[in-house]
């Protein structure tokens, strides 16, 4: 379809989906329409099968969560062409509604801020009239615990603190990559894992100029997970997302721009009432680190050394045609990640988990200055807050090892006193903050 004919689009809709139980095959249908025709999507999402098959109770539960997948799932094709109306395909409660909102509004409110579409930052869903039937209960909080395993540090510090503290943590991944893949290994656990294909006509249309850009997800992937435990008899999906992803980059029309914001505690609290109130799942799902700062988990990453020849945080190095690179040493998230675990480590340490020394690399200044709030907004990256990395640059300057490499050198002149003044009464090392963590959890991080 020509570029200029999908732009006229005025809707998006959601036509059907299905599920096979005996391949574990999900389709989600998705339609772009307007007065110039109609672009349909069919996305396929693979989940793992269980060893026996499930029970119905465990079946009606699923066709709730899966219900609440196929509306989100759909933020994936809705950006190409970004219509003003989005037609759900059914009545939804309260909550279920709110997040939908969210995810289309908050959710995509950096691919609008970079695409300059503010309707999408008010976008309304149209929810068919009708009532809902209430969702039978479904107590899962007391099996195992599904936790998602991206490959970098925060997921490998939540696998640990569940596995000492008994809970017998299952690893999850949708699409696992090699690192992924390595990751598992090195944790010596069972892993399940999803498959996610996204309809190759929306890559076409990306090619021949469809608008594009960041969605959220990491709502996607969590349903997905949730799904995963529902059909695999598994308790709450484990997630390890930090107090910083809660922070927005920057503010546009009025709106917050938060490249985390499915990350965010707001999208956690929206996921967990929609599940709760639509799949009927008493402990759906929530992030075990929310209270954490990433400065913070990367002290207790210090602390474990499993994994430092497979730990990868940054999202370039997948793309990198060099498999055995784990980071591609060039990108915000390299560079904080880098600068937070620094004063926690031997120098060697850090260095041989990275490939290379970024501070000793001067043309790494620019983007720590980005991240110091020196220059210009946060990045639009996974990257902690900017008070964390005066923080760490803090800590960094005390140490022998590190008062003399160049970058350091250079951004102790560049920071202005006055977050020198802020970083000395932070409390960053301070567990706070709302989040939705049980109390047979929470002693997962407490100290041994």
């Amino acid at each position: 379809m020509p570029n200029e004919q999908l732009r006229r689009m005025d809707a998006f809709t959601f036509p059907s989906y299905s599920i096979d139980l005996a391949t574990g095959e999900a389709l989600f249908d998705y339609a772009l329409t307007g007065a110039s025709g109609e672009q349909r999507f069919t996305e396929a999402i693979t989940l793992p099968l269980p060893a026996q098959p499930p029970s119905d109770a465990t079946v009606a539960t699923l066709g709730r969560v899966l219900e609440l997948l196929h509306v989100v799932a759909g933020v994936s094709y809705y950006k190409a062409a970004a219509p003003r109306r989005l037609v759900l395909p059914a009545p939804l409660g309260g909550a279920a509604a709110a997040l939908v909102t969210a995810v289309y509004t908050k959710g995509l409110a950096e691919y609008a801020y970079r695409n300059q579409l503010p309707h999408v930052l008010e976008l309304a869903p149209e929810i068919p009239a009708g009532s809902v039937s209430p969702a039978r209960a479904y107590d899962n909080s007391d099996l195992r615990p599904l936790s998602a395993v991206g490959g970098g540090k925060d997921s490998i510090v939540s696998l640990e603190a569940l596995r000492r503290a008994g809970l017998d943590p299952v690893p999850f991944s949708v699409n696992p990559n090699h690192v992924i893949v390595a990751v598992n290994e090195a944790s010596g656990l069972t892993a399940l894992a999803a498959r996610r294909r996204i309809d190759p006509v929306l890559f076409d249309l990306n090619a021949a100029g469809a608008r594009n850009g960041h969605i959220p997800v990491t709502a996607i992937n969590s349903l997905i997970a949730v799904a995963t435990a529902v059909l695999n008899g598994l308790g709450p999906v484990v997630m390890s997302n930090e107090r910083s992803a809660s922070d927005p980059n920057l503010v546009w029309n009025g709106h917050e721009i938060n490249h985390q914001w499915s990350k965010g505690v707001e999208a956690e609290g929206l996921l967990r009432a929609a599940l709760a109130e639509h799949a009927g799942l008493t402990e759906p799902y929530f992030s075990l680190l929310r209270s954490l700062s990433e400065l913070h988990i990367a002290r207790l990453f210090a602390e474990i050394d499993r994994y430092d020849d497979v730990v990868t945080s940054c999202n370039a190095a997948f793309k990198l045609r060099d498999a055995s690179e784990r980071w591609c040493r060039d990108c915000p998230k390299c560079r904080f990640v880098f600068l937070a675990m620094a004063p926690f480590m031997p120098r060697e340490r850090v260095v041989r988990i990275f490939g290379g020394d970024l501070l000793a690399d001067e043309s790494q200044i620019a983007g720590y200055r980005e991240l110091l709030g020196v220059d210009g907004h946060k990045p639009f990256e996974c990257v902690g807050e900017v008070e964390e990395s005066v923080v760490a640059l803090s800590l960094l300057a005390e140490q022998e090892q590190w008062r003399a490499a160049p970058v350091v050198r250079a951004l102790v002149d560049a920071v202005p006193e006055t977050a020198w003044s802020a970083a000395a009464t932070s409390d960053v090392f301070t567990p706070g903050g709302p989040n939705f963590v049980p109390s047979a959890y929470a002693k997962a991080l407490l100290p041994d």
